[in-house]
């Protein structure tokens, strides 16, 4: 078996070295995963170019809002600005508390929420050149109950697939 003086040394030296090699391999993968500067991948397109909507109001203050008080409400106009049809594909929101519809022709679509949520069709809604349409916003203050009190701001993000998404966002001051 093992001598009993040289067993503990042969023991401990055996675990350092295994150690050593172990966090040298981590090390070595974690340098060969990093991308180099020619390994970078171009930018998307989506990345590249303008959104094809444009809003009149990109950010609004609800101000005040009580979460006893219920529910509140603001519409966001947006616009193709493009020279041709456009699709808007889909709507995402950047809190549950919150849920967007696009509005157009008076008509309201699906209401949309945030990604991970339940599942968020595809809205797929053409709009033409110089179009415009309404993007409801519907914001729950009680949603996250008495931690929710205090400041906050939310993002609704609307994608057409082909150009950057538009982001339009509130802020609110929640009370009791």
């Amino acid at each position: 078996m093992f001598a009993y003086h040289g067993s503990k040394v042969y023991l401990h030296k055996n675990l350092i070295i295994g150690t050593v090699l172990v966090v040298l391999m981590l090390g070595g993968l974690i340098v060969a995963a990093k991308p180099g500067p020619a390994a970078k991948s171009p930018p998307r397109a989506e990345s590249q170019s303008k959104s094809d909507l444009t809003a009149e109001q990109m950010r609004f203050d609800f101000g005040s809002v009580s979460m006893a008080a219920g529910n509140v409400t603001h519409r966001f106009t947006i616009r193709n600005a493009n020279a041709a049809p456009i699709v808007v594909r889909k709507i995402s929101t950047s809190c549950m508390c919150t849920t967007a519809q696009l509005v157009k022709g008076g008509k309201k679509l699906a209401i949309y929420g945030m990604p991970g949520h339940g599942y968020i069709p595809n809205l797929d809604e053409p709009l033409a050149p110089n179009e415009q349409a309404m993007v409801e916003v519907v914001f729950d203050p009680a949603a996250h109950g008495p931690a929710g009190i205090g400041r906050v701001e939310r993002l609704v993000t609307i994608y057409t697939g082909v150009a950057q998404p538009l982001e339009l966002s509130f802020n609110a001051l929640v009370t009791p």
